[in-house]
């Protein structure tokens, strides 16, 4: 632990010293006091485009040194004081500067949403940040949140799984977090080798953040990065919506009082519209369907304070035949459904609740106390073939925080978390499997902004495991300096620990923890509606998981038993190119964006066979994504277009000595969708229609090869392919407030 922890502490001492360092030669030094002369304690003073300044002490004085001569101009500002600048010629060392502050304007309380460009020190203040009227209006997303965010560096394209890839990381790497709390079951039930949607709907968050790696010490448990949802707070205005589509029917409102107000909606699925006309790689024999409601009040007590309470619950089904794993195979210890048909029925019935309750509260323009709590439950009773399988997940977590705004240059932030969760599974006969984890964190992160163009962001989190018996400390550490009026560059880099996958902990099996190592530096550029970002990192994994007394099984919903061998031996690596530009000025009414993203990434873990090191299966080296938007005001029309490129991906060969090798054709994809504003009456409505690979290119994931009874594999092998290869959607939304073009 130490040897880890060393580097970082060596980099920031570092920093620090670097930070300070100075071969001034003349010596400045004054006060800073308010409208009413009264001294102004820790105000930032600095000489403006320059390094050079300092913090005023109890009595407002401040001095520091300069090498700067000749005119500058000296700037002083604190949060609760309006800046101020004097201009002054250095000539040698100067005495007695006195900078009056005004009192500011009431502070609103602190949006919790985070831009792009933003100048902070940290990394995951400057997040690639899409708006919810991105998410909806972006072909082939879907209106999806995380369909979105595949559409941004750093992630890779899911067809036959559910979750987010970041940078080299599998599913269970990265965490989803709705105002701060983690999600658990973040996307419905469904069978496996198949997407489902998230459980996220665009509206009903004010800020969508995604962070590929350098994140907050706030969070933990995820190894490559975090995807972060915001809630709204007081609604705008009282209004009523409703919508139909091809797979359901939905309905909304919001009452708005002066200082709350109260959002409630429900919706009803049944996709039998949708895969009516849908020619699908799949055979349902009970199309999805189901339904949810939601319930959300969010209360003012003060201009500064604002309490939001949620609640939501939802249920689903669906009945599909799917290629059995085990045909012909009739060894009970191989094929536990002891089924060997070439199909299997695979029916889902899934519930899940949802609760969340956060109050955030500013304190005389200087201190702020954020709280929250959240419940999950999700219920599933499922049967693969003739075996039932019943699953409960559960999580409950509890958050504090505080914030203290020392002065305009320099922010503290401590708190902790405590989170339990746990699973209870039963396969068929089996017995019942489960395990429950409690994890205990404390964090704290500093946010010093030494001088005008630099800004420092150490911090730290620890965490205990109740279920493991383990300690571990993160350190991190993040920096920014701008490059100009318009650019900066930026460091970031830190520790990040996570529990063993699920499906060792519900078998009784309790590994270290696995840790990854981030190390990333970026260049962005912003002006004008224009954003250029270039990013490039290295994460080093170590103490992955890895079993030792068993062979590679490519089926990822492998028995694992108390029987199986564990050591925290596995090892890997994830490095990478990305680039991220958008473009809102150059073209009327145009809204364009690329990404690419390059990858190379290796490792050895889960059952892997000894001493062999490969690219997962998950990984596609080379991402590209072409996203454009345009508006046409005559026809009150937005048109939306996306192009999505992936190189091939591993998937195993048994007849291919080397592990790993042999690559799928390589991933294209191209959305279409429009949106058409009308008005009846006093319905402002909304037409929209989507089109998802209108080119009908057979996108495959890889491969699954079929096994003679004796569990040998045999040459007859299936490719793993998406539900649907091409497919069209429409709907129509109403609302009784009016939509706006950047709506559509």
């Amino acid at each position: 632990m130490i040897k880890r922890i060393q580097p970082f502490l060596q980099l920031t001492l570092l920093l620090l010293i670097a930070a300070l360092s100075s071969n001034a030669q003349y010596k400045i030094s004054g006060t800073v006091v308010d409208n009413k002369d009264k001294p102004i304690k820790g105000a930032s003073v600095y000489l403006d485009n320059t390094l050079d300044g300092a913090t005023t002490d109890s009595l407002g004085v401040f001095h520091f040194t300069t090498t700067e001569k000749g005119n500058q101009s000296i700037v002083a500002s604190e949060i609760g004081h309006e800046t101020a600048g004097l201009p002054i010629v250095i000539m040698g060392d100067m005495s007695g500067i006195v900078l009056h502050l005004k009192k500011n304007a009431v502070h609103d309380l602190d949006a919790v949403v985070i831009t792009a460009g933003s100048f902070e020190a940290t990394n995951d203040k400057n997040k690639t940040v899409l708006k919810p009227l991105d998410i909806v209006t972006t072909a082939g997303a879907n209106a999806d949140v995380v369909k979105a965010i595949e559409m941004l560096p750093g992630t890779q394209k899911t067809g036959a799984d559910n979750g987010m890839f970041v940078r080299g990381g599998d599913a269970s790497e990265a965490a989803i977090l709705v105002d701060e709390m983690v999600v658990q079951n973040a996307f419905f039930s469904g069978p496996p080798g198949m997407t489902t949607r998230s459980r996220f709907g665009a509206f009903n968050y004010q800020g969508v953040s995604f962070s590929s790696g350098g994140y907050s010490a706030r969070y933990g448990q995820a190894l490559s990065g975090v995807l972060e949802l915001n809630t709204t707070d007081l609604a705008d205005k009282s209004t009523v919506n409703m919508g139909v589509n091809m797979a359901g029917i939905y309905a909304s409102g919001t009452k708005r009082w002066k200082n709350s107000s109260l959002d409630f909606g429900g919706g009803y699925n049944n996709t039998t519209p949708f895969f009516g006309i849908a020619k699908t790689n799949v055979d349902f024999y009970d199309v999805p369907q189901g339904g949810s409601a939601n319930l959300r009040y969010a209360w003012k007590p003060n201009k500064d304070g604002i309490l939001k309470v949620s609640v939501n619950g939802s249920f689903s089904s669906s009945g599909i035949r799917i290629p059995n794993p085990f045909e012909g195979i009739t060894n009970i210890l191989i094929n536990p459904t002891n089924d060997t048909d070439s199909k299997l029925n695979y029916e889902t019935h899934d519930q899940y609740y949802y609760t969340n309750a956060s109050y955030r509260q500013m304190f005389k323009h200087k201190y702020s106390l954020y709280t929250a709590a959240s419940y999950s439950l999700d219920k599933t009773d499922n049967k693969f073939g003739y075996a039932p399988i019943k699953e409960q997940d559960h999580r409950i977590q509890y958050r504090l925080e505080g914030k203290d705004f020392i002065s305009s240059r320099v922010t503290l932030m401590a708190g902790g978390d405590v989170q339990s969760y746990g699973i209870s599974k039963q396969f068929s006969t089996y017995p019942v499997q489960e395990f429950i984890e409690t994890i205990v964190s404390g964090y704290s992160e500093l946010e010093w902004t030494p001088v005008n163009r630099l800004a420092l962001k150490p911090g730290v989190r620890y965490e205990h495991s109740t279920l493991l018996n383990k300690d571990d400390i993160a350190p991190r550490l993040s920096m920014a300096i701008k490059t100009s009026d318009h650019s900066q560059a930026s460091l970031a880099g830190g520790m990040f620990y996570q529990d063993a996958d699920n499906n060792y902990l519900i078998a009784g099996l309790k590994p270290g923890m696995q840790v990854a190592t981030h190390y990333i530096a970026n260049w962005q550029y912003s002006k004008d509606d224009r954003i250029l970002r270039l990013e490039g990192y290295y994460k080093n994994y170590a103490d992955l998981v890895k079993e030792t007394n068993t062979t590679y099984d490519p089926n990822s919903y492998h028995i694992i038993t108390y029987a199986t061998k564990l050591e925290n031996s596995g090892h890997g690596y994830a490095q990478g190119l990305e680039l991220f530009y958008r473009d809102k000025k150059t073209f009327k009414n145009v809204d364009y964006w690329i990404t690419y993203s390059y990858i190379d990434t290796r490792r050895i873990y889960g059952n892997y066979p000894a001493g062999t090191y490969a690219t997962p299966t998950f990984i596609a080296n080379h991402n590209l994504n072409l996203v454009g938007k345009y508006f046409v005001e005559k026809w009150q029309t937005s048109l939306s277009a996306t192009y999505s490129f992936a190189s091939g991906r591993p998937y195993y060969n048994p007849f291919n000595t080397s592990f790993l090798a042999d690559r799928t054709p390589d991933y294209n994809n191209l959305a279409l969708s429009a949106a058409y504003l009308h008005t009846f009456g006093k319905w402002f409505t909304v037409f929209y229609i989507s089109l998802d690979n209108v080119t009908n290119n057979h996108n495959i994931f890889g491969y699954r090869y079929l096994y003679d009874s004796n569990g040998n594999p045999t040459n007859n092998k299936n490719p793993i392919v998406p539900a649907l290869y091409r497919s069209v959607f429409f709907g129509v939304n109403m609302s009784l407030t009016q939509f706006s073009k950047d709506e559509l």
